[in-house]
């Protein structure tokens, strides 16, 4: 299949309560600070908005975005990234308290080994205490290491503790139209956030350090481009099960 035709079906696929994708509480998985808000943001919303606010768990800490800057350095974006964050959650009427960051380095996102092992464990005592029923990482198919890492994460967490498990893309939206997947049909949910677009919205700008306008002296700084916002803030957000 190519991705053209995946992303038509992701686009196709049935609409489903909010209940139908986490009847109780989820722990939401952010590779980075903002993925929190351009993946699921519309679902944080609703379900804040349901009495059952999610747990959001930002795996790294968001620093090789401007590897380059002297006025930014690591201590102090990690820092602006944080408050981005909560700013951000905030919007989606998310509690500071129902954040936890873990700081693992940016891009390096264990894959396997010990510490991979260590933060499954993690996580699971996270579930636990929080009460989480439900994990939604990053879609396997999201061209990032990170982003492949934290699905790998999420996989072996729900194999340890029994969760149920979605996926969300972000950075799959943009995968050349041509491209050859190897993936089948999608099995998969969108979920309506028409009445949180505005808000998800809203929660996507408050990460102003990654639109280019903030940190202004590093030329390979990364900036969020428009066709990714395009492809992410729209009336409805895509659940995919593995």
């Amino acid at each position: 299949m190519k991705a053209a035709a995946l992303h038509a079906a992701l686009h196709a696929l049935p609409v489903v309560p909010l209940a139908d994708i986490v009847p109780g509480t989820a722990m939401i998985l952010a590779p980075h600070p903002d993925d929190e808000s351009l993946g699921c943001g519309g679902l944080i919303a609703a379900c804040c908005a349901a009495g059952r606010p999610p747990l959001v768990v930002v795996m790294t800490d968001g620093v090789a975005s401007h590897p380059h800057s002297s006025g930014w350095p690591a201590t102090r974006l990690r820092m602006q990234r944080q408050g981005e964050t909560l700013r951000a959650v905030a919007c989606l009427g998310l509690a500071a308290q129902r954040v936890v960051f873990l700081n693992l380095p940016d891009t390096a996102v264990p894959h396997e080994g010990r510490l991979f092992t260590r933060v499954v464990t993690t996580l699971a005592g996270l579930a636990r205490r929080h009460g989480c029923a439900t994990v939604l990482a990053p879609w396997w198919a999201d061209p990032h290491c990170d982003h492949e890492a934290t699905w790998k994460t999420g996989v072996a967490l729900c194999q340890q503790g029994g969760f149920a498990l979605w996926a969300y893309p972000v950075w799959g939206w943009l995968l050349a139209p041509d491209r050859e997947m190897d993936e089948g049909a999608p099995h998969g949910v969108r979920l309506d956030i028409t009445a949180c677009r505005a808000a998800k919205a809203q929660a996507v700008r408050m990460h102003e350090s990654q639109y280019g306008g903030l940190i202004t002296d590093d030329p390979t700084g990364f900036t969020l481009p428009e066709t990714l916002l395009d492809a992410l803030i729209t009336d409805f957000e895509v659940f995919v099960r593995p």
